[in-house]
């Protein structure tokens, strides 16, 4: 069976399923099958289709199973709004079909500006006889230049953006932390878009400069330390994108942030120094934290001891708990449990309502396929014979695997909760078409580690 023809089989099965759960919606809520009320299944089927199509024409070797797996996830994340949070079950379609026409765009972007002109205008210059108006067959797979390039223009964008919410910062639920910009209709989190450019900087740079990190200059006992001057600048930039996240008090992000930059700093350089260094620094953070800032305070409290306080601070912790212990194996069934009573439990406690409804089988499920989205996204990078692309692929997949775990791992009181999505499943749009994004990265280097791997 081709890649293409499993893509699209897995894809129409995620739509069914979605589908089905939209029924059995309808039929706990209203007693009968309200086919109206269908539509979100129909659009999610609809534009994956479109996705699907335009792939198997401009990208016929990116990875098949990336594109299914997302869709079933943002499939069943419509399921739990529509249950959950009716009311911006609306929203949360239109960024679905916004973040696919994002991924086709990121995954299909030729590589240059000169590039893009001729793909547009068929002057390509391995096509000399396209004419004017006419398409060549599709962009050019090379090392994603357009990317690596600019890397300090994606990421002082991504800061200047993320500074903005300290003056002109919003929150749409009228309280708490300000990390939004926007209108009264659209609004944006830069810290979802910081994430995805701070990946991109942290591979091109590493990409240029991981021979002289991995050799190191200074010895200290058995380790040897890199040259200042190398890695001063990476610890910089990422260290001051932290602090205004810090400041911000989206300490979620931050630590995404510092997993993905150890992972990535580990792949490029293979030295263990790096990770147990990193680990130090993410201690001595942690007690910092901890001593200034009554949020971080709060949630280590109510993770370390949530019953003392169980009707009040830790009370969405408890309630999370709660959910978990009534799913039990099978569940309570879709519509027929109490999720409702978790705070904001469409968006940071999406998968406390998948244990109670769905059971443990359900989460499971959840957990396997972002280990499927994780997994094909390393293969990508294992088979990538160009640095850069290799770097971005693990990176990628270590952001969206980090900020799965990290918030499941919360809702389960494994480790403090934070402020982040699900990834695909809760409600945000910010988040889910930067998601996207990512995906149309892990598409195109798993693209082309797969021409690569075919070139005589």
């Amino acid at each position: 069976m081709s890649s293409n023809r499993l893509a699209l089989i897995l894809l129409t099965l995620a739509t069914l399923f979605t589908g089905t759960g939209f029924v059995l919606l309808s039929l706990v809520e209203r007693g009968q099958v309200i086919w109206t009320e269908l539509w979100p299944a129909i659009v999610l089927g609809g534009t994956s289709l479109v996705a699907w199509v335009v792939l198997r024409r401009w990208l016929p070797a990116g990875d098949p199973l990336l594109l299914p797996s997302a869709t079933l996830l943002c499939g069943l994340g419509l399921v739990l709004i529509a249950r959950l949070a009716p009311n911006f079950l609306m929203r949360q379609a239109l960024w679905v079909v916004l973040g696919l026409g994002v991924m086709l765009v990121v995954a299909l972007l030729p590589s240059t500006w000169g590039e893009m002109a001729s793909f547009m205008w068929g002057k390509m210059a391995s096509c000399p006889t396209l004419k004017r108006g006419e398409i060549a067959s599709r962009p050019t797979l090379d090392n994603l230049r357009w990317l690596r390039r600019y890397r300090y223009t994606w990421l002082i964008l991504g800061l200047a953006l993320l500074s903005l919410t300290l003056l002109f910062g919003v929150n749409p639920s009228g309280y708490g932390a300000r990390l939004w910009l926007g209108l009264r209709i659209v609004y944006f989190q830069p810290s979802e878009l910081l994430k995805v450019v701070m990946v991109v900087f942290l591979a091109s740079y590493l990409a240029e400069k991981r021979e002289l990190l991995a050799v190191g200059g200074t010895r200290i006992g058995p380790w040897r330390l890199p040259p200042l001057p190398h890695l001063g600048p990476l610890l910089l930039m990422w260290g001051f994108s932290v602090v205004l996240l810090g400041w911000q008090r989206d300490l979620g992000a931050a630590l995404l942030f510092f997993g993905t930059f150890l992972a990535m700093l580990y792949a490029a350089t293979g030295r263990e120094v790096y990770v147990w260094m990193g680990i130090g620094l993410f201690l001595a953070s942690a007690m910092a934290g901890y001593q200034l800032f009554d949020h971080v305070r709060l949630r280590v409290d109510a993770w370390w001891n949530p019953w003392p306080e169980a009707s009040g601070r830790a009370f969405p912790i408890v309630q999370s708990l709660l959910a978990f212990a009534a799913g039990g194996v099978l569940g309570q069934g879709l519509g027929q449990g109490y999720p409702v009573f978790i705070p904001v439990v469409h968006s940071d406690f999406a998968f406390a309502a998948i244990g109670e409804e769905l059971g443990l089988l359900g989460a499971l499920a959840v957990v396997i396929l972002f280990a499927v989205l994780v997994y094909r996204g390393f293969r990508a990078a294992l088979a990538a014979q160009d640095t850069f692309a290799s770097l971005l692929a693990v990176g990628l997949s270590t952001m969206l695997g980090l900020q799965a775990l990290v918030i499941m791992g919360g809702t389960l009181k494994i480790v403090p909760l934070t402020g982040v999505t699900l990834p695909f499943v809760s409600y945000g749009g910010s988040s889910l078409v930067m998601s996207f994004a990512m995906l149309g990265l892990l598409l195109r280097v798993s693209a082309m580690a797969t021409e690569e791997g075919h070139a005589p």
